[in-house]
């Protein structure tokens, strides 16, 4: 009696949702029917759970769901970019290779910018001992770090700098490829930075070992790739390298040395080989020379695969570039090769700290314009008080203020690149490698700091969304945060930069200003009237930074930061006016203009004789100190 009546309840609800159609041939004898307007379809269902009285239901959150950024062809809608190779570039290399760097742009954000996002997702770890007990210090990366590796030697993004394909423009060439690869490479960028500079130290070397690591840092070969570490930092830390400095190295009969020491900050935990500074000593002499360091080579695993030697302790809990796998190491006899003579360990970075800097603008250059691609395109897809965002004045203007910032960065940058191709392929003047020289530090600390600026504004551009981690907009920060610190802080950049001065008896600094008025005087003689006060401005800037280094040397240390950071405006502000020189009529024109509007001569001589300690201690008492931050 009660399935029977369960039946004829059953029969009227399905009468009510169900209308009989005739089918013919096709089987079924009911259909469902689905109403035209999907609310009454929806009230229809939200009936029927209620009379079968079921409790599950979806929460009602609305129609509205905001649409993402579109990813751009990361070279073909960059218009500063093709616009400035087109200028410096001789047409017939421009026929050559614009075809692979409009592939590689589009290949940048549809297969590399996934394996980016996933080595951000899947982080490396470390795990210290089998199941048995045993030591196996087994790093383990995901396999789309894996998989980037692969693609760096594929598109040659190290060998193309070497190849001598292009002569003086491979090197420009490889930036441009790897300045389209950092932003969505999963901070890939940072074990080819170090590559490159172990290559270019390796090519320099006549050592048997470096010539055998040169073929594998070089190769487009993924299965004889190799990338290198640059294992440098220990416990004491800082830039005073030579300073601090306790590993130590044992001399063996077959010439090798046993490395013992503890390198504090390894980046490229997993690399290949590395290149590090050790001190030599022997029974003879077991005490380490003062400033004695020697430059080492050292693969990092041996023959059979077991680490060479190596333990790691821990990786690094890192604000941001989580990706990069970063180890405090125990070298306990590891087998490494001297590469340069002893005692000379810290003059034979140089070649690498030019590469290595070059690679850090490069990043910083890539992470602005990323997040400046990623923002107008949004601007265009969210609506905010009535209209798109992009039609807003007050936005046109900020994106359009961090837009001239970025194509400062990057003319610079790109500059320089160029200026050490020429210098590789033989050909640079005495005048450009001095320039060189100057400008690496310089443009190093700048656009890392700019980079930071611009990030940060542009996350803005976002709105909230901009500080949700799963967007994958964040990371952008986090990793730039890295900018202005690896390779020297701005202070250490900003002092390096005097010490290229000094050692050069003041030429570099003079080899700049004649470059700076060469290219002003060019601009003014030209016939566009309109970029004339533009060039007054950038030679008024020159000439007042020339005169009050000459007239106040005592306050040249404290003053050293603003006056790289003039110098950097004064060189950008002459870069982009020839630029808008050549490029007639376009909106280059606006930038340049815009550019030199900012403060070009950023020098306070009041500031650097106050009482600065004074203002930073106020306050402090020693003696209310009450422990370690932890």
């Amino acid at each position: 009696m009660l399935l029977l009546q369960h039946q004829k309840v059953a029969q009227r609800i399905l009468s009510s949702s169900v209308r009989l159609v005739s089918t013919g041939s096709q089987g079924s004898k009911y259909a469902v029917h689905q109403p035209k307007d999907k609310a009454k379809a929806a009230s229809n269902q939200e009936g029927l759970k209620e009379r079968l009285r079921i409790q599950f239901s979806k929460a009602k959150l609305g129609y509205f769901t905001q649409t993402p950024p579109r990813q751009e062809n990361l070279f073909t809608n960059n218009a500063f970019l093709t616009s400035y190779l087109t200028r410096v570039l001789p047409h017939e290399i421009q026929s050559e290779i614009w075809g692979d760097l409009e592939r590689f742009g589009k290949r940048a954000v549809t297969e590399i910018y996934p394996l980016g996002r996933e080595c951000e997702r899947n982080q490396p770890y470390v795990r210290t001992f089998d199941a048995w007990g045993n030591r196996v210090d087994d790093l383990v990366t995901c396999q789309a770090w894996k998989d980037l590796k692969k693609i760096s030697a594929e598109e040659g993004l190290i060998a193309t700098a070497y190849e001598g394909k292009f002569a003086e423009y491979d090197r420009l060439y490889q930036m441009i490829k790897l300045y389209l690869f950092a932003p969505v490479s999963g901070l890939f960028s940072c074990p080819l930075a170090m590559t490159d500079g172990a290559a270019k130290t390796a090519k320099a070397t006549g050592s048997r070992h470096m010539k055998k690591a040169y073929q594998h840092l070089t190769s487009r070969d993924p299965s004889k790739f190799w990338t290198s570490g640059q294992w440098m930092t220990e416990k004491r830390g800082g830039s005073d390298v030579s300073g601090s400095t306790e590993t130590v190295a044992v001399a063996e009969a077959n010439g090798s040395h046993q490395l013992f020491g503890y390198k504090w900050f390894s980046s490229a935990t997993d690399s290949d080989m590395t290149l590090t500074l050790a001190n030599i000593i022997s029974e003879e002499e077991p005490v380490p020379k003062p400033r004695g360091l020697t430059m080492f080579y050292m693969e990092t695993r041996k023959e059979d695969g077991s680490l060479n030697n190596i333990e790691i302790v821990k990786l690094k809990d890192k604000l941001g570039t989580r990706q990069l796998p970063t180890a405090e190491l125990l070298l306990d006899g590891s087998v490494a090769h001297q590469v340069s003579e002893e005692g000379r360990g810290i003059a034979s970075i140089a070649n690498m700290l030019t590469i290595t800097r070059l690679h850090n603008a490069i990043s910083a250059c890539a992470a602005m314009r990323r997040i400046l691609q990623l923002a107008r395109d949004y601007s265009q897809r969210r609506s905010a008080f009535g209209q798109m965002v992009e039609s807003h004045t007050l936005h046109q203007l900020t994106a359009s203020r961090i837009e001239v910032i970025t194509r400062g960065c990057e003319v610079m940058t790109f500059e320089v690149a160029r200026i050490l191709g020429r210098e590789e392929a033989g050909i640079a003047s005495k005048e450009d490698s001095l320039v060189l020289r100057l400008m690496t530090p310089i443009m190093k600390l700048f656009t890392a700091k700019m980079a930071m600026s611009v990030v940060s504004e542009g996350l803005e551009c976002f709105g909230g969304q901009g500080y949700i981690e799963d967007t994958g907009l964040p990371v952008h920060l986090r990793d730039a945060q890295v900018l202005p610190i690896w390779e020297g802080t701005t202070n250490i950049m900003s002092l390096d930069f005097l010490r290229a001065v000094v050692k050069t008896e003041g030429q570099a600094l003079t080899a700049l200003y004649k470059d700076v008025k060469g290219r002003v005087e060019q601009v003014k003689g030209g016939e566009n009237s309109a970029l004339e006060d533009s060039c007054d401005k950038v030679s008024e800037a020159m000439e007042k930074l020339v005169n009050f280094l000459q007239r106040r040397p005592e306050l040249v240390q404290p003053a050293a930061r603003d006056v790289a950071t003039s110098i950097a405006h004064i060189y950008i502000g002459s870069l982009l006016l020839e630029h808008a020189a050549w490029d007639e009529g376009s909106i280059s024109e606006e930038v340049a203009k815009r550019w030199c509007t900012l403060p070009l001569f950023c020098v306070t001589p009041a500031e650097y004789t106050a009482d600065n300690q004074s203002i930073v201690m106020d306050g402090y008492k020693a003696d209310e100190v009450y422990g370690p931050m932890f």
